[in-house]
Formats: structure tokens, C-alpha cells, sequence
């Protein structure tokens, strides 16, 4: 398969389905090296083909691709998941992101999005579709009590300067560059960043980053080199 990235494409949809390898196909990157129709097969094809992502529906009967996340993630935590979806409802993008994704594309987005997205993962960072930045701004706003008093950041401004550019997609070797650091030091901050804010991932990170003002939600592209 040489230094393609392999894919998983799961959706109940034959036609969505063949829509994603008929384009997808034509793309010298990319390889679909399999199929499923629900969340149990997606799971098992997982185990046994080992993509390096998965694009995943969300509403799917027999197992969604909420729960399908969760235990793909549990049996192999090195599949990344991108989830295609029609839903911009703000539970199921929280449902996703708690499960674990790496990144949100809508269906009525264009190919070359999906593709960007799928370049983005595979580098190790996570997209999310700026509308869904946008829910996550929203239900953020929604559930801030009015007249809340703003709490300290329990971050030194060094942690808070290396969590804007994990906001940003910055990689580790790149963050090391620009702050002209070790990537063991760059890493240790990462960890530190964790474990104060009690958060689990980039995109609970980055929703950390956006209430707190640190980045914008257009988060693309990559100050990296």
C-alpha cells in the first residue's frame, strides 16, 4: 500500500458508500481498503484491517457510530476517526468528541474539505468543519451563567502559549520550533496542560482554547513548518 492512507469508510448508505470510493479512489493518496454498513462491523473490519482512519457515520441502526468510536478506540488507539455526518445538533458533536474523534466533516461539505481533513488527521492533528466550531462556541455560550465571574487560568502563560498552537494544529515538532524548545520539553508542557485542565484530547483542548480566547475558530492552517 506504500505511503498511502488507508481507509474505513462506514455508513449504513450503499450510495454514500460507493459516492466516497468512486471520489476518493481517484485520489493517489488515499485507498479505501474496506466497508461497513453499521457500527459492530465497523468495529471488527477495524481489528482486522487496521486503516489509518475511519470515516464514520453517526446515525446508524444495529450500533451507531457514537458507541462504534468509543470501542475502536478502546481495542486500538492509534485508528484515527473522522465522523461524516448530516447532524450539525450540538449532542451529537459533544457525543463524538467525548467518543473520541479526531475530526467532523458535514456531508454537504465539498470533496476537497473531506480530503483536507483526512490529510489533517493523518498528520495528527484535528479538523473539525467550522461550523462545528461554531456549535461548540454556541453551546459554550449557552451554558455560561450570566455575569459568571471569569476563574483564573490555572495555566502559566507558557502552558497557555503551547496550548494555542495545539489549538492551531501545530504538531509537536513544529510547537518545539517555534518556541525554539525540545520536543521532550514541548511534550512535557502537553502533559502538564492535561492534567491541570482534566481533559482528554486535542478537540476538548481546542474547545478550552476557543472559550478562553487563545485562538480564533478558523484554526487552519498550520503554523508549522
Amino acid at each position: 500500500m506504500g505511503n498511502k492512507t488507508t481507509l474505513l469508510v462506514v455508513d449504513d448508505h450503499q450510495i454514500i458508500r460507493d459516492l466516497l470510493r468512486r471520489v476518493l479512489d481517484k485520489h493517489g493518496g488515499i485507498e479505501i481498503i474496506g466497508e461497513a454498513d453499521d457500527g459492530r462491523d465497523a468495529i471488527e473490519l477495524s481489528r482486522r484491517l487496521k486503516p489509518d482512519i475511519v470515516i464514520m457515520d453517526i446515525v446508524m441502526p444495529g450500533m451507531n457510530g457514537i458507541e462504534a468510536t468509543r470501542q475502536i478506540h478502546t481495542h486500538n488507539k492509534g485508528i484515527k476517526i473522522i465522523a461524516l455526518s448530516m447532524h450539525v445538533d450540538e449532542h451529537y458533536v459533544a457525543y463524538m468528541i467525548d467518543a473520541g474523534i479526531d475530526g467532523y466533516v458535514f456531508k454537504d461539505s465539498s470533496f476537497d474539505e473531506l480530503v483536507q481533513a483526512i490529510q489533517i488527521v493523518k498528520s495528527g492533528r484535528t479538523y473539525l468543519s467550522p461550523r462545528v466550531a461554531g456549535v461548540l462556541v454556541e453551546d459554550f455560550r449557552a451554558n455560561m451563567p450570566a455575569g459568571r465571574r471569569r476563574i483564573a487560568s490555572p495555566l502559566t502563560p507558557r502552558e497557555r502559549e503551547v496550548l494555542q498552537l495545539i489549538a492551531e494544529g501545530d504538531t509537536t515538532k513544529g510547537i518545539a520550533s517555534i518556541l525554539k524548545v525540545s520536543i521532550k520539553t514541548i511534550e512535557t508542557y502537553r502533559q502538564q496542560i492535561i492534567r491541570k485542565l482534566q481533559v482528554r484530547g486535542v478537540a476538548e483542548l481546542t474547545k478550552y482554547a476557543i472559550r478562553e480566547g487563545l485562538t480564533t475558530l478558523d484554526v487552519r492552517p498550520s503554523h508549522s513548518p
